[in-house]
């Protein structure tokens, strides 16, 4: 049906038995029915808008505590979903190659108005994959405020980072990771123990530093010396009788 600027789509679904979502009973009975708006793929630069009356059956299983449910069209609708499963296809797809603003740009040049928010929520999340082993490491923000980094140590993917490097905190992560808290003790504290020791004086860290200093001390008076020696080498030189000639300068010049 032609509805001005778009193109309006109007269906119904079929009288089949359905599966209820909770025990998997067939079912032809319904309870009542209700109405679903979504927007489609676009036809000829026109968006195309859905009205769609789906049914709400009855479950006929006693021991099931699911009574109605609403029926879902797989391939054409999601739950709780306002575009089709194509359509939020070639969203998500514009929106992994151009990121929000541009692919918020090109959607509308495609009859298919959004904001760049909009085209960023349909992207689809990662799979979380839970590591078996984390490595632990701690940076400068800036200094003296520190963060701790969280790294899958088998793939090196990011897992978190938390506000500073403190061992409380690292406990609390893994405790809210359903590690368990004797190994979430010991785990927190190993890394927590390893990036203090990095700011712990070690035996003779003095007495190596002073002898740095001294050392360095001598071998600028040694420097000094032996630049007093060569100016005095060269003095007498320029006092000899022939040092003109040996050097090629005109007597009584300089350089």
């Amino acid at each position: 049906m032609d509805g001005g600027d778009a193109v309006v789509v109007t269906a119904r679904t079929r009288d089949v038995a359905v599966l209820c979502p909770v025990c998997g009973t067939p079912t032809a009975k319904v309870h009542g029915y209700h109405r679903r708006t979504v927007t489609d793929v676009p036809v000829d630069g026109r968006p195309v808008v859905d009205h769609l009356r789906v049914r709400r059956p009855v479950c006929p299983a006693l021991d099931c505590w699911r009574q109605t449910f609403r029926e879902q069209i797989p391939g054409l609708l999601e739950r709780h979903q306002r575009r089709t499963v194509r359509l939020a296809w070639q969203i998500s797809q514009v929106a992994r190659e151009l990121c929000g603003r541009a692919a918020a740009r090109l959607a509308r040049l495609l009859a298919v108005p959004m904001s760049r928010s909009t085209a960023l929520r349909g992207l689809p999340l990662p799979q979380q994959v839970i590591p078996w082993v984390i490595g632990v490491d701690d940076f400068a923000l800036r200094r003296p405020r520190y963060a701790t980094s969280i790294t899958d140590t088998e793939t090196g993917r990011r897992v978190a980072v938390l506000p500073d490097r403190e061992r409380a905190t690292l406990e609390s992560w893994l405790n809210n990771r359903s590690v368990r808290s004797d190994h979430a003790r010991n785990a927190a504290g190993a890394p927590v123990a390893a990036a203090e020791a990095q700011h712990t004086a070690v035996p003779a860290e003095r007495t190596a530093a002073k002898m740095v200093h001294t050392l360095a001390r001598e071998v600028m008076v040694l420097d000094r010396e032996a630049e007093e020696v060569e100016a005095l080498i060269v003095g007498c030189f320029r006092e000899h009788p022939d040092a003109a000639a040996i050097t090629g300068e005109a007597p009584g010049g300089h350089g």
